[in-house]
């Protein structure tokens, strides 16, 4: 198991990987005055190693303000509801991801990725309605999850911007603080290379997994707009995080040959 203290990697920020290459997904801390939000829940059954990495922080018997996903994703949501019950807190999701974070079977044929298409949809048609329904009760945020808008604010976290990065998901979110350019972005971009065979799992940017993308295009208009945004942290989903003067360079270069177009002023 990952050491449960997480690393600070801005002011404010601490980042927890948890688990290792394919089976890693990081969740981040954020304080906030005296309160702290946390962002993502990794997989299932990471409930108690979030909860010791937050008192190892923020102090015994800590709840957040708020739990935040970026998408609903089982590797960025899975202790979501675990954790709601453990704190007594509200799951924040953008309206568009409502739907598919409480287990809506027609939304997630509408949003399907290829993965979906190709195998999981199949095997969950095969298995029967009731099978299937009993199945995605177990997972849904039904009970925890609120949808926010973007454009009041991020709830918890004052100062901070909700940035709509769909493509990945509908309702794919980034996190975006204005006071020092930092950048948590779910799977819109990641620090390791998830799509490339040859690379595979090796540190660089990447967009999102393609296997589990619903909408390839949308997907590359949302990395140039977080290109736009000019971060001096990038704080992914997977993968270790960049900071410094150069971030900000290397994700314009990686958008502009991702998204075919530039993202220079």
């Amino acid at each position: 198991m990952n050491d449960p203290r997480p690393r600070e990697i801005v002011a404010g920020v601490y980042c927890l990987e948890t688990g290792k290459r394919i089976n890693g997904s990081n969740v981040y801390f954020v304080q906030s005055g005296s309160s702290w939000a946390l962002i993502d829940t990794a997989w299932p059954n990471r409930d108690l190693l979030i909860k010791k990495a937050a008192e190892s922080v923020f102090g015994a018997d800590t709840r957040p303000a708020s739990i935040l996903l970026t998408h609903s994703h089982s590797d960025h949501a899975g202790s979501a509801l675990q954790l709601a019950r453990i704190w007594d807190c509200a799951v924040y999701v953008h309206p568009d991801e409502l739907p598919l974070a409480t287990g809506d079977f027609s939304s997630l044929t509408t949003y399907a990725g290829p993965l979906d298409i190709w195998v999981i949809l199949p095997l969950m048609r095969a298995m029967g309605r009731r099978r299937r329904d009993a199945m995605l009760s177990k997972s849904s945020l039904r009970d925890v999850a609120r949808a926010f808008k973007p454009s009041a604010g991020v709830p918890g976290l004052p100062g901070w911007e909700c940035i709509p990065t769909p493509g990945h998901t509908p309702g794919h979110v980034s996190f975006f603080r204005t006071s020092d350019h930092a950048l948590i972005t779910g799977d819109a971009v990641v620090t390791v290379k998830l799509n490339s065979l040859s690379g595979f799992l090796k540190q660089g940017l990447s967009g999102p997994p393609w296997y589990t993308t619903w909408s390839w295009r949308a997907a590359k208009e949302s990395v140039a707009t977080l290109a736009r945004l000019e971060p001096n942290v990038l704080a992914g989903g997977h993968g270790t995080p960049i900071t410094g003067g150069e971030t900000a360079d290397v994700l314009r270069v990686f958008s502009d040959h991702f998204s075919g177009h530039t993202t220079r002023k």
